[in-house]
């Protein structure tokens, strides 16, 4: 019954099996490997975007810190909602690596709007010199409060960013589950809804640890390839993560993957809700329900494991994630204890 994070799960096997076979013989360092260009141009196929750029780096916050810093100068603003991950949870390696502010846009249940965005796009750049200049716009999906944003919301943010003439980043940790949650095909989520870079995760979804920054215009990406090596991320055995991510698009895997996961996402959700929980919208593979107090050491006492939340007075709260690994019994043990 752990539900703490899908990143407590480990590899899928397909991933496993490739990470074998790739450690077989000899094969050229720094990205130059044969299963790259595969990778490159299954990505692409993926995407719809035949001239993107794709490079792979071993974790998320390095896909969403060099992404940034190859679109912002050190004078930039960064938009992005006040709960993302970049904004609290890496440790300002965005502004590390890039120099530029982050500037916290509010919104309900992990979401910006075009109303929460408007104040501070409106005011970023009136200080003139003295002050940092609007310079791209972040999203992520699904959000770190396990809300998805529709295509419609993610184009109406990032046709305002652009009407500033800013680039758009989406921080896809978890991009697969929000396509699965949406319907959406990976190019109406990302260039044809305004996206310029994704970071498009693959560890928290069956990898052992690979991300791929997809830049779907390729005139950032030499400064991508600097910055990657500049920043100590080029991985020499680098056919590790290619090898992680030709299994993770084969086939399909990946939204299999997804899923499997957001199914058991929701029959814990439904559950929870049955049994008298509070849980808010949460489509995909994380939610946060409250419950009556007491009900923590219950569960933690049965063996559960998950991240317990701040909660209003009278309430206790939780953060449960499910992942690939997930099963109807780990699913239902939890809420015959709950």
């Amino acid at each position: 019954m752990r539900f703490a994070s899908d990143n407590s799960s480990g590899a899928a096997p397909e991933i496993m099996a490739a990470v074998a076979k790739a450690n077989e013989g000899f094969e050229r360092s720094y990205g130059a490997d044969q299963a790259m260009t595969r990778v490159t141009a299954m990505v692409r196929e993926v995407f719809e975007a035949p001239e993107a750029a794709v490079y792979l780096v071993a974790t998320g916050t390095t896909a969403n810190a060099l992404s940034i810093a190859s679109y912002c100068p050190p004078w930039g603003a960064v938009f992005c909602h006040e709960f993302a991950h970049i904004a609290e949870d890496e440790c300002g390696a965005p502004e590390f690596y890039s120099g530029a502010k982050l500037v916290l846009v509010d919104g309900a249940e992990g979401k910006m709007t075009p109303a929460t965005l408007a104040g501070p796009l409106g005011r970023s750049g009136g200080g003139g010199v003295h002050g940092a200049q609007p310079a791209m716009l972040s999203l992520t999906n699904v959000t770190e409060a396990g809300t998805v944003y529709s295509i419609a919301e993610i184009a109406a943010l990032t046709a305002m960013a652009k009407s500033r003439g800013l680039p758009c980043h989406l921080d896809g940790a978890r991009f697969a589950n929000a396509l699965v949650a949406t319907g959406a095909t990976p190019a109406e989520m990302t260039w044809k809804a305004g996206i310029d870079v994704l970071s498009f995760g693959g560890t928290k979804n069956g990898c052992l640890g690979v991300e791929a920054v997809v830049m779907f215009d390729p005139a950032r990406a030499w400064e991508f390839e600097l910055r990657r090596k500049r920043g100590g991320h080029l991985f020499s055995k680098h056919r590790f993560l290619s090898a992680q991510m030709e299994a993770y698009l084969t086939d399909g895997l990946w939204l299999k993957l997804a899923t499997h996961a957001n199914a058991m996402g929701q029959r814990l959700a439904n559950g929870l809700r049955a049994k008298g929980a509070t849980v808010g919208d949460s489509p995909a593979n994380m939610m946060f329900p409250e419950w009556a107090v007491g009900t923590h050491d219950r569960l933690e006492g049965a063996g559960a494991v998950y991240y317990r939340m701040p909660a209003p007075e009278g309430l206790e709260r939780a953060r449960l994630v499910t992942s690939w690994s997930t099963t109807e019994d780990h699913v239902d043990t939890f809420l015959s204890a709950f």
